[in-house]
This record gives C-alpha cells, sequence and structure tokens, in this order.
C-alpha cells in the first residue's frame, strides 16, 4: 500500500496529469461522431428508418456493457511486465480506429445503397466491433485511482474533459462542415461520391486515435504490482454488498438514458428541426468550443467549493429546467439560428458538467472499498457499472427510435418532421428529474476519508 501512495505522489505533476488526458482527445473525436452524428447521417442522408438505426445501437450498448465489464475484470487479475492496463490498450484502441472508419464508408463499399437492411446490418456489424474497441476506455479509466491521488482526481477530470470537449468540437465542425454537407447529397443522390475531405478526415481521426493513446500507454509509468483479489465470482459478490455503489450505478443508469436521447438527436434536430445549415453551422461550432471550455472549469470549480453531490444536483436541475427548449420546434419563428445557439449552448453546459463525474465517481468508490477491504479493484469498479449503464443507454436509443418513427409527422412552416423530434426534449427533462429526486434522497457522493484529507 505503501509503495502504491509513494508512487502516486511522487510523480503526480500537472504534466502527468494532462499528458495522461490528451488520449481523450482521440476517443472524443470517434466516439462524438458515433454517438452524436452516425444516426443523422444514416437516417436523413442513407435513409435508413430510425427504428433499425435504434436497434442496431441498442445492442452495440449490450455488447459494450459486458465488453467493458470483461476487460475491467481482466485487467485487475492480469499483471504483467507492462503492468494491468496497458497491454489492452495496446490491443483494442486499433480496433477501435478501424470500426470507426468503416462505420463511415458504406457508401465506398456496399454495392447498392437502396438496400436499407444491408445498410441496417453494416451499421450493426461495424458499431458492434466498435463497442468492443471502446472498452479499452474502461481499462484506460481504471488507470486513474493507480497513477493520481484522491485530490488530484478533479484536476484530473477536468484536463480530460478539455480534451474531451476539445476533440467534440474538432468532431462538431468536421460533422456540421464536412458530414452534413454529405448527408445532405446523399439525401438528393444515394450514389453521390464520397468527398475527399470527408474521406481524408475519418481516417486521419482513426489515426490519431491510435497514436495519442500508444502514446500514452507507452509512457506513462508501469503502476507498480499490488495484491488483487481475481476471483470474479467472490469480486461480484463484494462489490454487490457495497449499497452505494449500487446506488450510483443505478443513478448514472437513469442519467444515461436521458444523455444517450439528447447526443443521438441533437444533430438531427439541428438539421432538420431547426434547419440549420451552411456558415451557421460555424458560428454554432465556435459558440460550442468556446461554451464548453468555459463550463468545464465553472463545474470544475463548484466540485471543489460544494462538493460532488451537490454540483451534481445542480447540473440535473439546469437540464430540467432548460431541455425542454426543444418545443420551440412546434413554432415557426424558431427555425433560426439564434435557437439553436440557445440549444447548443444550454446542451454544452449541461454535457460538460456531467461528464465531469463518471471519471471521478468510480476512481473514489474504489479507493473507498480499497480502505474497507485493502484492495484496490479499480478495474472491475469502472466495469461492472457498463452492464447496467449500457443497458439504460440501449434502452433510451430504441426510445428514441420508437418515437420518432411512430408518431406523426406535423408541418411546421415549409418544414415536415416527426413529432417525436420535437418532444424529446420534455421526455429527457422528466428522465433527468427522477435522477435529481433519486440522488438527492439515496446516493452519497462525498467521502468522509476525502474531508479528513
Amino acid at each position: 500500500m505503501n509503495e502504491k501512495n509513494d508512487f502516486e505522489t511522487s510523480k503526480t505533476s500537472t504534466r502527468k496529469m494532462a499528458f495522461y488526458a490528451s488520449a481523450r482527445l482521440g476517443s472524443s473525436m470517434v466516439l462524438g461522431i458515433e454517438g452524436f452524428a452516425l444516426s443523422a447521417f444514416y437516417y436523413v442522408g442513407l435513409g435508413v428508418p430510425f427504428l433499425l438505426i435504434g436497434i442496431a445501437q441498442a445492442i452495440g450498448f449490450i455488447i459494450i456493457g459486458f465488453g467493458q465489464f470483461f476487460f475491467g475484470w481482466i485487467s485487475d487479475a492480469k499483471y504483467t511486465k507492462w503492468g494491468r492496463r496497458k497491454p489492452y490498450i495496446l490491443l483494442l484502441t486499433p480496433l477501435l480506429a478501424i470500426s470507426f472508419i468503416m462505420l463511415l464508408f458504406p457508401t465506398l463499399i456496399l454495392p447498392d445503397l437502396n438496400d436499407k437492411i444491408a445498410l441496417f446490418l453494416w451499421f450493426l456489424l461495424w458499431d458492434a466491433l466498435f463497442k468492443i474497441g471502446y472498452s479499452m476506455t474502461t481499462v484506460y479509466q481504471a488507470w486513474v485511482p493507480e497513477q493520481f491521488i484522491t485530490e488530484k482526481r478533479p484536476k484530473v477530470s477536468q484536463f480530460q474533459n478539455y480534451f474531451n470537449y476539445i476533440g467534440n468540437a474538432i468532431m462538431f465542425l468536421m460533422t456540421m462542415l464536412v458530414l452534413s454537407s454529405f448527408a445532405d447529397q446523399l439525401e438528393v443522390n444515394i450514389n453521390s461520391p464520397m468527398p475527399s475531405d470527408f474521406l481524408i478526415l475519418t481516417i486521419l481521426f482513426g489515426i490519431i486515435l491510435i497514436a495519442l493513446f500508444y502514446i500514452v500507454a507507452i509512457l506513462m509509468p508501469t503502476e507498480p504490482y499490488s495484491e488483487i483479489d481475481t476471483d470474479l465470482i467472490g469480486s461480484l459478490k463484494l462489490i454487490l454488498k457495497n449499497k452505494n455503489y449500487l446506488r450510483i450505478i443505478l443513478m448514472i443508469g437513469i442519467s444515461s438514458l436521458g444523455w444517450s436521447i439528447i447526443t443521438d438527436v441533437m444533430l438531427t434536430y439541428s438539421l432538420v428541426v431547426l434547419n440549420i445549415g451552411g456558415d451557421a453551422n460555424l458560428i454554432i461550432s465556435i459558440i460550442l468550443i468556446v461554451g464548453i471550455l468555459i463550463f468545464v472549469l465553472m463545474w470544475r470549480k463548484l466540485v471543489e467549493k460544494k462538493g460532488k453531490k451537490t454540483t451534481l444536483l445542480m447540473i440535473f436541475l439546469f437540464a430540467v429546467i432548460t431541455l425542454p427548449l426543444s418545443l420551440v420546434g412546434l413554432l415557426e419563428f424558431a427555425t433560426n439560428i439564434v435557437f439553436a445557439l440557445i440549444m447548443v449552448t444550454c446542451i454544452a453546459a449541461m454535457l460538460g458538467g456531467w461528464g465531469l463525474f463518471p471519471y471521478i465517481i468510480y476512481a473514489d468508490v474504489a479507493e473507498d472499498d480499497e480502505k474497507n477491504t485493502g484492495c484496490l479493484k479499480a478495474g472491475i469498479y469502472t466495469g461492472f457499472n457498463s452492464i447496467i449503464l449500457n443497458a439504460f443507454q440501449a434502452f433510451g436509443v430504441l426510445v428514441l427510435g420508437v418515437v420518432i418513427d411512430s408518431l406523426p409527422e406535423i408541418t411546421v412552416g415549409s418544414l415536415t418532421y416527426s413529432l417525436g423530434l420535437v418532444l424529446w426534449g420534455p421526455i429527457c427533462s422528466g428522465i433527468l428529474l427522477c435522477s435529481f429526486l433519486y440522488t438527492r434522497k439515496y446516493v452519497r457522493l462525498d467521502f468522509d476519508w476525502e474531508k479528513a484529507k
């Protein structure tokens, strides 16, 4: 135990925290497109029914749930000369990059783009492989309590979120200026050739992802060996006795039901309901970048001042109040950049705040357990929750698909779209209100030993 603490204390620095967090730039770019833009690309551009997209994404979420749990556990169980975490980062990152590229390349490879079942199966296959590859990030995140002491983790999370949202901003620019333009071309002519900038940027994103995670995996110090109980059944029984951890998992699961709907529908809402395109996309992207950087810093400072639970409750309340703004889609005068900017700013604020918490919570719960058991099981604590979390996310995208495809279409001015593309805001507001009430009453996020430190 002392060896681990000496290792962490002596090596923790701002440079190390920023270097470790830098890998998130690559993962946020590819996950951002997969979660934020892919459904719009297949729905608007390729004409795949939203329900089929939801089914494929739901299956992917179930796969990633078990993948994150398995790789989290096995990275705890197997200590190598490279440590516990590095081998799985090196193994899974190329799979993540290749599957990402293939998800965006159906027009380059599939012979008949009018065959929507073939497009659905293509999406299903590569999204499933993408989710397996993305299990790598659970192993990467399980490194936090082994590399950084408790009081440094909010700052580590802040750095991660800086890189996350810089990556998201880059992704947003690529989506609004390149991907959405290609989707518009495909909507008019399904056989439109792939633009060279789309081809180059997609491959470049994959290369950046591999390069950043490989550099971090190779150059970060290997954590010293420590004894960990690697009995899977015994470990599961132990964490299932941790009632606060189970409450936290349920809280994150309920919340993720709402967050998954928000991220999945944002781009489609902007393109279809608010009718945003052209130069307006660039303005929105700039506002998003600036807003994210401000909000991440603001929420992190509130965590340090008010504590984790109070800050999280404030984020939930903000989301509950602002998400019903999606109803402006019922008003003809609202289809303009002003409302788009308001929506993007509000969503950037809530997602920027929420993004801080998983990184901190899992590491803190694992350390809290270590103080009782003497054994740090960061991998299984980071991975086990993913089964519940992704089950909720799977349900969320299925609900979104059903809502959009089953509700009647409405005409607002010259635009026609599903009523579901307007009602998602109040639906998510109700979900996050449940998260707020549940968290306030049942969840503990601030531990006594933190106050002692």
